[in-house]
């Protein structure tokens, strides 16, 4: 199995190889709930894990708070359809590479290593599922935007 690391402030992410626009206002997209609140300000570690076998691609999200955050603030599975899913990811994990190549700008901590992620490959619902959703938690946690639209809920 492929694998990648990622490291951002706290977090350790394996990823094996791994415009619709706002409606509302910019306050209104970034308000943070108590909910997503609670699950920022945890400090024990969560690990999410997922493979898809049959493209022999993991990923592993080791971060306080996402586990938690990932089934009471995210969308329910099947919210999004897959291609949704894949064309966000296409664009921020462009981003996030970006980001990687250019440490003193966007900071070492939070962009330590690129993500091989590509869109000819089909990594499968479940893969592209908690990527999204890690991508929209890490940039609502760390005030950060990775495209051209609001990470909102």
């Amino acid at each position: 199995m492929k694998k990648i690391i990622l490291k951002t402030a706290g977090l350790v992410l394996f990823i094996g190889l791994l415009t619709i626009s706002s409606c509302g206002s910019t306050k209104e997209a970034l308000a943070i709930s108590d909910v997503e609140k609670k699950a920022f300000e945890q400090k024990k570690g969560d690990t999410i894990a997922i493979a898809n076998e049959e493209a022999e691609y993991e990923i592993i999200i080791i971060e306080p708070g996402f586990d938690f955050w990932l089934k009471s603030v995210a969308k329910p599975k099947n919210y999004y359809s897959q291609s949704y899913l894949e064309n966000r990811n296409r664009i921020y994990v462009t981003n996030w590479n970006q980001r990687v190549l250019q440490p003193q700008r966007y900071g070492a901590n939070l962009y330590e290593l690129q993500i091989d992620y590509d869109p000819n490959i089909d990594y499968g619902y479940e893969v592209n599922y908690k990527l999204y959703n890690y991508f929209i938690y890490f940039q609502r946690k760390y005030n950060q935007r990775l495209g051209p639209f609001f990470p909102r809920i």
